[in-house]
């Protein structure tokens, strides 16, 4: 019997333009998330941020780029 972990992906939509301001949010949310995977699409109107993880801290993920003055609020489809 194989052991399944299930993996969460949650996108959130920013107001980040800048590639290197993209660069440093993800190392931070890396540094917090060590296990997850982020990565920007900063070519979609929405600048959206993309997490993948067992457990994805949404309101962390948010509170931590407030702090850097990025606004970010989880995308509703």
């Amino acid at each position: 019997m194989k052991n399944e972990i299930s993996i969460t992906v949650e996108i959130f939509k920013t107001d980040i333009k800048d590639p290197v301001v993209a660069d440093i949010c993800t190392l931070v949310l890396s540094h917090h998330f060590p296990r997850a995977r982020i990565n920007f699409d900063l070519e979609d109107p929405d600048n959206i941020l993309r997490v993948e993880d067992r457990d994805i801290a949404t309101g962390k993920i948010i509170e931590l780029l407030s702090s850097m003055d990025i606004k970010c609020t989880l995308f509703n489809e």
